[in-house]
This record gives C-alpha cells, structure tokens and sequence, in this order.
C-alpha cells in the first residue's frame, strides 16, 4: 500500500527537482491530493455503513491509517514547497496572519498530532484519548477545506470536495443515530 500512496509523491518530487511544474501546479497538485485522501480517509466509515456486507469498506478500514498518514504526507510536502517558495519567515509570518493560511496552518498543526499518534504504541498509550485526539480530524477538515476555498484561484473544487465530505458525514451521523436509536 505504502508504495501505491508513494507513487504521486515520486512523481511530485521529480517533477519539482527537474522543475517540470511550476510552483503553482506543484502547490496545487500535493494540496488537492492531501484533501483527496483526507476525504478517503473520512469517508470509510460512511461507506462501511452505507455498504454493511460488502468486503472493500472492510478493506478500506484495514488500510485507513495508511490513506491518513499519506494525506499528512502530501499536506507537509505542501508545506515545505510553500516554505522554500517564500524563502523567508517574515513573509510567511506575515501571510500566516491572513485568514486563508492561518486555516492551512492550524490544520497541519492537529495533522501533526494526529500523524504522530497514528501507530499502535499511541493507540496502547493513550487508550480512550487517542479516540478523543483523533475526531481532531473534523474541525482540521474543515479548516483544510476553507483554506482550499479562500486561497484557490477558484473555489469551485473546493467546494465541490467539500460538499462529498459533508455528504458523507451527515449520512454517517444519521445512519449511527439511526442504530443507535434502534438498539442494533
């Protein structure tokens, strides 16, 4: 698996090293596949109900750490060609205040958290916590996607992502509800 979420990430860095992107499709293409999998990611547990007896949610839920950890991955490759780009903490200080990055960069701060505790030892660590710690995801999504919104040349996409995730989470919430209600 590592190596299939690994693929995009060499390909990435090949084509930033030979500088076969520009700096502004290098920055949009590792944001919008962190989001991408950020959904993925968010999303099993919606289509692991939507879909009880099929064996992929299964699946998907066996491999949910790995699309997680890959999200942060890309967000942080994100990061550091945002950083080299501006070449300067003033700069970015100074962009940190505007409210379209200071939402990117709280959300990689709660992707931080929930990366390093991705991993058995925390899971045993932290017990009923590390569950606490990790629907940390929720807030930090919305806030990778109001960056997404506020800081693309068009926000479409962004919206469009977003709406899927909404989509999908308000069926999780019911759907739970729903068996809670029900005793099942």
């Amino acid at each position: 698996m590592w190596l299939v979420l690994a693929g995009p990430l060499v390909w990435l860095a090949n084509a930033w090293r030979t500088e076969e992107l520009i700096y502004g499709e290098l920055i949009h293409a590792t944001g919008e596949l962190s989001a991408r999998l950020l959904i993925l990611t968010m999303a099993i547990t919606p289509l692991r109900l939507m879909f009880p007896a099929a064996g992929w949610p299964k699946w998907l839920l066996h491999q949910r750490r790995y699309f997680g950890v890959a999200a942060f991955v890309y967000a942080m490759m994100h990061t550091v060609i945002y950083v080299e780009r501006k070449q300067g903490l003033e700069l970015i200080l100074k962009e940190a205040s505007e409210f379209s990055m200071w939402s990117g960069w709280v959300a990689l701060i709660v992707f931080i958290a929930l990366a390093v505790t991705s991993n058995d030892a925390s899971v045993r660590r932290l017990k009923r916590s590390w569950k606490k710690l990790h629907r940390w995801v929720y807030p930090a999504a919305i806030l990778v996607f109001v960056h997404w919104v506020f800081i693309a040349f068009s926000f479409v996409p962004g919206l469009i992502h977003l709406s899927i995730l909404v989509l999908l989470e308000t069926y999780r919430v019911w759907k739970s509800k729903k068996i809670k209600a029900n005793g099942d």
